[in-house]
């Protein structure tokens, strides 16, 4: 199956430039290269245990901008706002590091995890096995795998590899038909995107829908608009374990304090 055959436009456009972009970066450092950067990278950070820990567990997202909101946040300071959000409770960080649409990058990454104990996701846009050792080599805990953006083998060889590294990918889907194949691929955890990759329009009603089809012993996490104590309340109720929250932090003045508020509204 070649998933970037369902790909919409602006989904499209980001998996062009990250293309070209690594491929022009494979050249310049060899993946030999960051093989010995591996073996240098702070020791990982367990993930799972974070996600799924008892009480509400909240993956808070760094992304200084968006390709459906623009600017979200500027100036953008990841080590001010990794260490604040780990103050209220976060249980762990993703850290947007694609430049182009979401101007992020490895340094905020790295910076992030440098200022804060808690496990931290890579989230971009991951196709080749390059790009997972780049990220355990910049000292990331876990990455993204977005099952539209991949084919059923590409899927299974980068789980493969980042369990080999040590770090449990987050395994993104939107439909039940990719969380099939994500369960056919055997992910661990699953996060289901309430956000349509190809008009960018957010459903809440998607995570309800696949929750129930999503094994008891993968961890759960709901992803995109939740925005309210109400909703994560529900997202519990109906069983998931984690929930990513991004836009709503980094678009806050404070975005401590909006975390904390969630946290203890729905606790």
């Amino acid at each position: 199956m070649c998933a970037q055959d369902n790909a919409g436009p602006v989904l499209g456009r980001i998996l062009e430039a990250r293309r070209a972009e690594v491929e022009h970066r494979k050249k310049v450092l060899p993946e030999t290269a960051l093989k010995y950067g591996v073996q240098a990278a702070s020791p990982l950070r367990d993930l799972i245990s974070a996600l799924s820990g008892p009480g509400i567990n909240v993956m808070a997202e760094l992304k200084p901008a968006s390709p459906s909101r623009g600017l979200l946040r500027e100036p953008f300071d990841p080590v001010g706002l990794a260490a604040s959000l780990e103050s209220v409770g976060a249980a762990a960080l993703s850290v947007l590091t694609e430049p182009e649409f979401f101007r992020g990058s490895l340094k905020n990454l790295r910076d992030a995890r440098k200022s804060v104990k808690l496990p931290v996701l890579r989230k971009d846009f991951i196709f080749d096995s390059w790009q997972v050792w780049e990220t355990r080599a910049n000292d990331a805990d876990s990455f993204l795998l977005i099952v539209a953006t991949l084919a059923d083998a590409q899927l299974k060889e980068l789980l493969a590899l980042g369990r080999e590294l040590g770090m449990e990918p987050v395994v993104e889907v939107h439909t039940r038909e990719e969380l099939d194949r994500a369960l056919a691929a055997e992910a661990r955890i699953i996060g289901v995107n309430n956000r349509d990759l190809k008009t960018l329009e957010v459903r809440a009603e998607t995570s309800f829908e696949l929750i129930e089809h999503i094994p008891q012993d993968c961890i759960a996490i709901s992803e995109s608009g939740i925005a309210t104590n109400g909703e994560l309340a529900r997202l519990r109720a109906a069983g998931f374990d984690a929930f990513l929250i991004g836009t709503r932090l980094m678009l806050s003045s404070d975005p401590a304090t909006v975390l904390r508020e969630l946290l203890g509204a729905a606790a």
